[in-house]
């Protein structure tokens, strides 16, 4: 996201590269360490499985399966929890699924104004983006500036569509799949399913682009 969205804050230390809430959060980690409540070993395999190993690539697969399975598209916008647990995805963080899906009329855009509820088990991680208070704050009031920041242009009569993740529920982005992917298949068509567009910060790549 560019700077203008994000900004910066004047309360953050100073000399420092790391944001305010990041040095909060290494200075707990040492001290839970130190007690002997976490081990940071197993914290570093947690997140490089949610970072490598899921991050968007279980979401990417889910909606090309729906690009490619009428009947399992069907099933994931009626039931989104348990058509991705079908595919094998289920798990904390992603108990409670809603898919919403793009289309030429209407444009979803995902955040959590309270905090980063994120749906890990399809999405991994979420972006450091996410967690700001500058887009968890600005998205809700000006949905087409920050989307124009993320280099998503939509005409006027395009709605765009704000949905809060809470502790109860999170969403899923289905993009829409791009023109002249017909002859893909759907491990090909994985491919250009991109985290951002899974959020609603970003469009499904085209072919020639993942060249």
């Amino acid at each position: 996201m560019s700077a203008d969205v994000l900004g910066t804050h004047d309360d953050e230390p100073e000399h420092s590269e790391l944001g305010r809430m990041d040095v909060r959060v290494r200075a707990l980690e040492t001290v839970l360490t130190q007690k002997g409540y976490i081990d940071p070993a197993a914290l570093d395999v947690l997140i490089d499985t949610y970072q490598t190993k899921i991050g968007p690539r279980n979401g990417a697969r889910v909606v090309a399966r729906s690009w490619v399975d009428a009947n399992f598209h069907d099933w994931l916008m009626t039931d989104a929890t348990a058509a991705i647990d079908s595919l094998g995805y289920a798990g904390r963080q992603g108990e409670h699924m809603i898919a919403v899906e793009n289309t030429p009329s209407r444009h979803n855009l995902v955040v959590c104004t309270l905090c980063s509820c994120y749906p890990w088990p399809v999405l991994g991680l979420p972006p450091t983006w996410y967690k700001s208070a500058p887009y968890r704050s600005r998205v809700v009031r000006d949905p087409r500036g920050v989307l124009a920041d993320f280099g998503v242009t939509l005409g006027d009569d395009v709605d765009i569509r704000v949905w809060d993740s809470t502790a109860e529920v999170r969403y899923l982005v289905v993009p829409q799949r791009p023109d002249g992917t017909q002859h893909l298949t759907e491990s090909e068509l994985a491919e250009l399913v991109t985290r951002d567009s899974m959020i609603g910060t970003g469009f499904a790549s085209h072919p020639e682009s993942t060249k």
